[in-house]
């Protein structure tokens, strides 16, 4: 299992709007949602691109390139192109900070 990596504080973070970080080599994309915060793989598993450039709304993130959907809580591709789906990983909160596994 990997370390927990704090990477946003609770209040920063908007409403379906991904906040794109870099943990090592890893890309990913932190989404606050009504049920809780969330975080994926930020790279299309169609072909590169950053999903935290494109659009979130109702935990479907769609892909900027290609207009692939993904859903944040399990990273399932919802639509074409993409076929593959996302990483996610595990987010815990405490004391109004958030942290991921990866």
């Amino acid at each position: 299992m990997g370390e927990w990596h704090r990477v946003a504080a609770e209040e920063d973070l908007q409403p379906e709007t991904p906040l794109a970080m870099r943990i090592g080599e890893t890309e990913i994309a932190v989404i606050r949602l009504p049920d809780g915060i969330f975080v994926v793989n930020n790279v299309c598993s169609h072909e590169y691109a950053l999903l935290s450039e494109g659009f979130c709304e109702d935990g479907k993130l769609e892909c900027p390139l290609h207009q692939a959907c993904f859903d944040v809580r399990s990273g399932q591709a919802l639509s074409a192109p993409a076929t593959l789906a996302i990483a996610t990983y595990e987010v815990k909160c405490e004391g109004g900070e958030v942290f991921v596994r990866v």
